[in-house]
C-alpha cells in the first residue's frame, strides 16, 4: 500500500506535468538523454530494443527512446498526467505505433512485451520505498536485460541541500501560484550564482553550464519547480544508489557520478 507522502508525491507530479506539458529544445533531446547515460550506455545499444520507462510523466524520456531508435516502449505513468503522456506520444515519430502507455504504479505494471531494458530517470528518488519498483523491473527483464535508473546524489551536493531543504520545508506545501513565485526569485538567484561560476570553480558549475543553461528559460524554470515541488526526495549515497540494484538481485552494477552531483547506474539481470 502506498504511504500518504506517496499518495501525494503521484498528486504533485499529476498537477506539475498537466501544467507543464512540452518537453522542446535540449530539455527533450537525445544528446541530453546521452548527457544522463554517461559512459555507462551509450544510445546506439537502445536501437532496436523493447524498453519500459517507469514514471514516464509528459513523454520526455520516452520521446529521447524513441529517437535513439527504441522498437518498443512501455510508458509507465500512474498520476493524472497519463493523459497528457498519451497525447504527446501520439504526435512523437512513431509514437502510436512503438509506445504503450500503461497506467500504472512501477511496483505493479504488467506487460506482455520481454523488455531489454527498463529505464527509470529522475523518478525512484520521489518513490518511498522503491525497492519494489526495481524487483519489478528485475521480473519484466528478459535475462541478461539491464536497468538504467538516475538518482539525485548526496555526494556533491551539501551546500546545495544546506540551502534547499529549508526552503522545501515550505514549498511542497505552496499552492502553483506562490510556488510560481518563489521560482521566479529562485531563477534570479541562480542566473546571480551561475555568473559567479562563470570566473570561479563553483559547485554545480558543470551542470549549470553543460545541463541547464541550454535549456528554454522556460524549462530552467521548469527544472526548479521540479526540485521545491514533490513531497519526498532522497539523496542518494554512493553505497544506496549501488544497494537500490543490487538488492533486487541486479548484478555487474556500474555507476557514474554526473557532473558531480548524481548518480547514474546500470544493472544486468543475470542470464538464465
Amino acid at each position: 500500500m502506498k504511504s500518504s507522502d506517496q499518495n501525494r508525491t503521484i498528486e504533485d507530479f499529476g498537477e506539475q506535468w498537466t501544467r507543464y506539458t512540452d518537453n522542446e529544445g535540449w530539455y527533450g533531446s537525445l544528446e541530453l538523454f546521452q548527457d544522463m547515460l554517461g559512459p555507462l550506455l551509450s544510445t546506439s545499444e537502445i536501437e532496436g530494443a523493447t524498453v519500459a520507462e517507469i514514471g514516464s510523466g509528459t513523454g520526455r524520456i520516452v520521446s529521447m527512446l524513441l529517437a535513439a531508435g527504441a522498437a518498443r516502449v512501455v510508458a509507465i505513468e500512474p498520476s493524472e498526467a497519463f493523459e497528457v503522456l498519451v497525447e504527446n506520444v501520439a504526435k512523437m515519430n512513431g509514437g502510436a505505433e512503438k509506445v504503450v502507455p500503461i497506467r500504472a504504479s512501477g511496483h505493479d505494471f504488467e506487460t506482455d512485451l520481454t523488455l531489454d531494458f527498463v529505464f527509470s530517470i529522475g523518478v525512484l528518488h520521489h518513490i518511498v520505498e522503491p525497492g519494489p519498483v526495481v524487483r519489478a523491473a528485475f521480473d519484466a527483464l528478459a535475462p541478461g536485460g539491464r536497468i538504467f535508473v538516475w538518482l539525485y546524489g548526496r555526494e556533491g551536493n551539501r551546500g546545495y541541500l544546506a540551502l534547499t531543504r529549508p526552503l522545501r520545508a515550505i514549498t511542497v506545501r505552496l499552492p502553483h501560484p506562490l510556488l510560481k513565485v518563489v521560482v521566479e526569485i529562485v531563477y534570479g538567484l541562480l542566473a546571480v550564482y551561475r555568473q559567479a561560476c562563470r570566473a570561479l570553480p563553483l559547485p554545480l558549475r558543470s551542470y549549470l553550464e553543460e545541463v541547464l543553461w541550454p535549456m528554454s528559460p522556460k524549462n530552467r524554470r521548469l527544472v526548479i519547480y521540479d526540485q521545491l515541488n514533490p513531497a519526498h526526495a532522497k539523496y542518494y549515497r554512493e553505497g544506496e544508489a549501488r544497494s537500490l540494484l543490487a538488492e533486487a538481485g541486479f548484478e555487474a552494477l556500474r555507476l557514474h557520478h554526473r557532473h558531480g552531483y548524481s548518480w547514474s547506474v546500470i544493472g544486468t539481470k543475470p542470464a538464465a
